[in-house]
């Protein structure tokens, strides 16, 4: 069996790409993606929970590590027989229709205030040549022939299915119509030439990469469905799981949109084969590195949705051993959103347009929910209008009237005659009181240093939504807090409204660092309302350190803010 140690002597040098860059952790730069989107339709909110997702995990990354540059792709997969059938009935030239449409994805991008530093098309010239330089990589080292393939297609899955995949589905008009079992997608029987990628050659390395790898794939639940899918295709030869050989090429006259297959041209190479390798292409394969900064790859995390695991964990990581390139670090599989406990469907009308979501409700709203309820992964979640008002209403009610009320006219002149502690003063002094408000005091305090800490852990463990819920406590906590002292009142003790005062500035201080890579519009009009520096003021590690005096330059400026709206 040939596999890609066996073929080591015909590998090329790639200076950028090679295993030693794999193992030198701390000068990669960090590497994030998304899924390649289809713009065969308009985007749904499917689709901005992923590029959130992203979006939220390069923030954090840039602050938490500030002097490590941080990579984040994402890009439209413009190629296959949906986007030509398309294109077709729209009566457009697939080029001009996939403009057209990527522009939609570009604009929800923006809209969504996603911070990426590549959107790749692989429609794009570099990307075809990446695509040209692994097929004949592959086919040097004897992994591609051509041959008569047959099999279940789906043409909405755009791939191949082996017969214990597929399931009878009578309908009146197709008595013997067949269907995917794990999309329920429509396939129809095809024989016809093909170019075969020789993947049963890698099931067995695959397999021991997930079993030492448990984390490789996340949540446990779908690196269990990898595991399990690995381990049947190796006792039944792969003929069961489809994992032996995979059809990387389809018959151009029936697909002609796409890479041409080099030096065939009866053939186009399959859209799932050409999109995967869009993670190269889009940060420069096979060129050399350049500026000499180390090589973002492998990815240290690819967010996706549950139904293209398949394609990320086994057929990505197949021609990457192929190729002799480290894999992924770690793949994260979101799970998908309903609308109103529904499929999202055309036919029914129910599908959520995130560009109305964000004109409706604001950026940062949409995100919040997008990262409070989407961010548990395990499960799919709901899109309904309640429910994003509630959560509204939650973050609006915590946060933004948290702020107006701490620097309201009444609060700040209080403040302003008292003598003026550092917070470690301010700690000291009434960690030694035993009455209930000095001892909540005290309490938020605490939590304002351990939320950073507990929060950066959740986001290392990529569990989004438990960062969210130690920075909702906090909020709960020092709102709570702040209406029991309630230091406008005459008959609250000067020294106490000074503290409070000071304590509620540093947790907004807090929350507004912590808060960046989730709500950043927000966050950052909170930072610059309280007149924090950019850049070294506004890391991770800064919100982790205690706070200066409230004489600082980052105090001096709230007096200035009053009646200041975060929302």
């Amino acid at each position: 069996m040939w596999t890609a140690r066996r073929v080591a002597w015909c590998r090329q040098p790639l200076l950028i790409f090679s295993r030693k860059s794999h193992n030198v952790v701390d000068k990669k730069p960090y590497y994030v993606t998304t899924p390649i989107f289809y713009p065969n339709a308009a985007p749904h909110i499917g689709h901005l929970h992923s590029l959130v997702t992203g979006d939220i995990f390069a923030r954090f990354n840039r602050i938490a590590h500030p002097t490590k540059p941080v990579n984040y792709l994402t890009g439209t997969d413009e190629h296959g027989l949906k986007i030509q059938k398309a294109a077709a009935a729209a009566g457009k030239p697939p080029r001009e229709f996939c403009d057209e449409l990527s522009q939609r994805f570009k604009a929800l991008a923006e809209a969504a205030h996603i911070g990426s530093t590549t959107f790749s098309r692989t429609s794009d010239p570099k990307h075809h040549k990446a695509v040209e330089h692994v097929w004949n990589e592959l086919k040097a080292r004897r992994l591609i022939h051509k041959t008569t393939y047959s099999g279940w297609y789906s043409i909405t899955d755009e791939c191949f299915y082996t017969p214990l995949q597929v399931t009878r589905a009578p309908t009146p008009e197709n008595p013997d119509a067949h269907i995917a079992i794990s999309t329920g997608s429509a396939v129809e029987w095809h024989q016809e030439e093909n170019y075969i990628f020789r993947l049963g050659a890698f099931r067995q390395q695959l397999l021991q990469h997930y079993t030492k790898h448990q984390n490789a794939v996340y949540p446990p639940q779908y690196h269990a469905d990898v595991v399990q899918s690995l381990r049947a295709a190796i006792e039944e030869g792969g003929e069961g799981e489809g994992l032996e050989e995979l059809s990387i090429s389809r018959p151009r006259e029936r697909l002609s949109w796409g890479v041409q297959v080099p030096e065939d041209r009866s053939q186009t190479v399959y859209v799932w084969f050409d999109a995967l390798l869009v993670y190269l292409s889009g940060v420069g394969y096979p060129d050399a590195e350049t500026a000499g900064i180390p090589a973002p790859w492998p990815p240290n995390l690819q967010v996706i949705g549950k139904d293209i695991l398949r394609f990320h964990a086994i057929y990505l990581p197949a021609m990457l051993i192929a190729l002799d390139l480290p894999l992924s670090r770690q793949i994260l599989v979101h799970a998908h959103w309903t609308v109103d406990q529904k499929k999202m469907s055309k036919s029914i009308g129910n599908v959520a347009d995130p560009i109305e979501a964000i004109s409706e409700h604001g950026v940062d709203i949409v995100r919040w929910y997008l990262a409070r309820v989407g961010g548990r992964w395990r499960a799919d979640v709901d899109w309904s209008k309640p429910q994003l008002e509630k959560h509204s209403r939650e973050i609006q009610s915590m946060l933004g009237n948290y702020f107006l009320r701490v620097t309201s006219p009444k609060l700040v002149a209080r403040a302003a005659t008292a003598p003026h502690l550092s917070l470690k003063s301010i700690k000291k002094h009434y960690a030694t009181r035993d009455d209930e408000l000095s001892k909540a005091l005290n309490h938020l305090l605490d939590l304002q240093r351990e939320t950073p800490l507990k929060v950066r852990q959740e986001m290392e463990n990529l569990e989004v939504a438990e960062a969210l819920q130690h920075l909702t406590e906090l909020m709960r906590v020092a709102n709570k807090i702040l209406t029991d002292i309630a230091p406008w009142q005459k008959s609250t003790p000067v020294e106490l409204v000074y503290a409070t005062y000071a304590t509620a500035i540093e947790t907004l201080r807090v929350l507004g660092i912590c808060l960046q890579p989730f709500i950043p519009s927000t966050a950052e009009r909170l930072l610059d309302a309280l007149g924090l520096e950019k850049g070294s003021g506004r890391t991770w590690h800064s919100a982790e350190s205690l706070g200066g005096s409230i004489e600082d330059e980052r105090a001096k400026g709230v007096g200035e803010v009053i009646g200041t709206r975060l929302f």
